[in-house]
């Protein structure tokens, strides 16, 4: 005997969102409970937000962390990105201080469950966002990082960092970050369910 999916509505995702133990993803009428992260996955993302966070200082952009939702109208999607970054104010979505539409910068620290859907139909959906210029994937289990920088309607392009002693470049924010920092304290034989 099959069950039936039962699909929601944008709002009732909010509203169960608000009160849950746990964070999911709303994908189209679908609540998509979201997988914790490990160890290297939370230093990672923390070493990016970090640093983002320190070098954006004065400016007119500023880093947040993955409790800040981000929605995707075109798509009818709600994700939790690791780390991304908005230039000037943010653009809240139906004034909910906790939800937002205009990142520049997105950067996910990819997990083996995710890791497909992060390359693939997630940043599709990211694309649709007027703002968004540019996207981190960032291998946990190995010195990975692949960029995507938007460099005109419809043209991406990518660049893969494998070496520790490479710099990579976020010309979106107009910053340098060594690979290494990004890897600061991350254990390779670390094992780890994902």
């Amino acid at each position: 005997m099959q069950t039936q999916q039962r699909y929601y509505t944008p709002e009732e995702y909010l509203a169960i969102e608000e009160v849950a133990q746990f964070k999911s993803e709303y994908r189209d009428g679908e609540i998509v409970p979201m997988t914790g992260g490990s160890i290297n996955h939370n230093r990672i993302a923390g070493n990016v937000y970090a640093y983002l966070k320190f070098q954006l200082r004065g400016k007119n952009q500023e880093a947040f962390m993955s409790d800040l939702r981000l929605w995707i109208p075109r798509y009818r999607q709600y994700t939790y990105p690791d780390v991304l970054v908005i230039q000037g104010t943010p653009a809240l979505y139906n004034n909910r201080t906790d939800t937002i539409t205009n990142p520049l910068l997105i950067v996910e620290v990819l997990s083996k469950s995710t890791q497909q859907y992060d390359r693939t139909d997630k940043f599709r959906y990211y694309r649709s966002i007027s703002e968004f210029q540019e996207y981190v994937l960032i291998n946990q289990y190995e010195i990975q990082v692949e960029k995507y920088t938007k460099t005109g309607e419809g043209e991406w392009l990518f660049r893969e960092y494998e070496t520790e002693s490479a710099t990579i470049t976020l010309s979106s924010v107009g910053l340098e970050m060594a690979i290494a920092d990004i890897y600061e304290g991350v254990d390779f034989n670390q094992k780890e369910s994902d």
